[in-house]
This record gives structure tokens, C-alpha cells and sequence, in this order.
């Protein structure tokens, strides 16, 4: 399976927003190095917000290019409909609810059988979270320090269409996220026209 295993802070930097959440991640990112040096083109400015999608949510491009095609079947805006496509994936919800403090952590902790959806093993980190659904943490993987921090201490993401039980160390989704309500910083206009070329 293929795995990011590019520097982070400096895809912060250089696509300009924090899409990982570390708070160190834009520290060196007044530097001249990270300024634009010429007149940014319009393709540059889509192929930019396409790139910050694909770090916010951790996918690669076949990922992303699958995601497109089926958000064009959907009776909404394409760009609305993959945004909620893409925060309904298991391992963003992991990461959402606050079992791991990253996406790559909650990507992991999918693949290593630590997550369960509706009380059985789901492995597979694309698998879509239907509204109800609960995910929970495995009996066992309570046990982990560092998972129990992270979940009982964790205050990164209030959002309104997760429930979080922190006595079932859980979490459940209520329902379809609203595009306002997707805590990323993205203009999906402007991915949607890089890929409507």
C-alpha cells in the first residue's frame, strides 16, 4: 500500500496554509524563500487548491481523480460533493472524532485493526462512513497511551455532525457534513475547474 513519506512542514509552507494542524508546521513560512517570485498563473492557483485537498485528506491523485468522477454523478455542486465524499472516509472520521492527532496516525491506526465501525473491524481506510454509523476504538487499543490521550485530551475539531461518547470511546456520524462546516481551508471552485479542463 502506498504511503506519504514527503516533509510536511514544507507542504505547509509552500502550499501556504497549515493542512496538517501541527503548530510548528508554518513557523519558516514569512520566509522569502516561500514567496511567490513571479505572477501566479491561473492554472498554478487550481493545481494548488487540488494539491491542498489531497494533503488535508492525506489521498493520492487516482484517489482524487476517482472522487471527482463520482461527485459528478451527484445532484449538488461537484465541489460540495467531493469535499463531503472525502470527510466521510473512515480514516478522516478516525482522525475527526480524535483517536489520532494526524491523518497519517489515523490512516495507520485503520490498517493496524485499532478501529471498529458498528462494532466490527474495518481495516480499510477509504471505506465511507454512512450517517449513524459509530466508530469506535478497539477494546484493547483503550489500553494505548498514547490513543487515550489523544482522545480524551484532544481538543482539535468540534464539529456538528460528529458525536463523540468519551465513555465508549466513540464517535458517531450524525449526519452529512454541510460544506461550511468542513473545517478546510479550500477553494474547491477552483479543483474543480483544474479537473474540467
Amino acid at each position: 500500500m502506498a504511503t506519504k513519506r514527503s516533509a510536511r512542514f514544507k507542504e505547509c509552507r509552500r502550499l501556504g496554509v497549515n493542512v496538517y494542524g501541527h503548530p510548528n508546521a508554518m513557523k519558516r513560512a514569512d520566509s522569502p524563500a516561500f514567496r511567490p517570485k513571479r505572477k501566479v498563473s491561473e492554472y498554478a492557483l487550481q493545481l494548488t487548491e487540488k494539491q491542498k485537498v489531497k494533503a488535508y485528506y492525506g489521498i493520492f491523485e487516482r484517489q482524487m481523480v476517482r472522487y471527482y468522477k463520482e461527485s459528478l454523478k451527484s445532484k449538488e455542486k461537484t465541489g460540495d460533493a467531493l469535499l463531503k465524499k472525502l470527510e466521510c472516509r473512515l480514516d478522516n472520521l478516525v482522525y475527526r472524532i480524535g483517536f489520532a492527532n494526524s491523518i497519517r496516525l489515523a490512516r495507520q491506526q485503520v490498517t493496524h485493526s485499532h478501529i471498529l465501525v458498528n462494532g466490527k473491524k474495518v481495516n480499510i481506510p477509504s471505506y465511507t462512513v454512512k450517517e449513524g454509523d459509530i466508530i469506535s476504538l478497539k477494546e484493547k487499543s483503550r489500553d494505548i497511551a498514547a490513543f487515550k490521550s489523544n482522545f480524551l485530551d484532544w481538543q482539535g475539531f468540534a464539529v456538528p455532525y460528529i458525536e463523540r461518547d468519551f465513555d465508549h470511546f466513540s464517535g458517531k456520524l450524525l449526519r452529512s457534513p454541510q460544506r461550511e462546516e468542513i473545517p478546510i481551508e479550500v477553494n474547491d471552485q477552483l479543483v474543480v475547474e483544474f479537473y474540467s479542463r
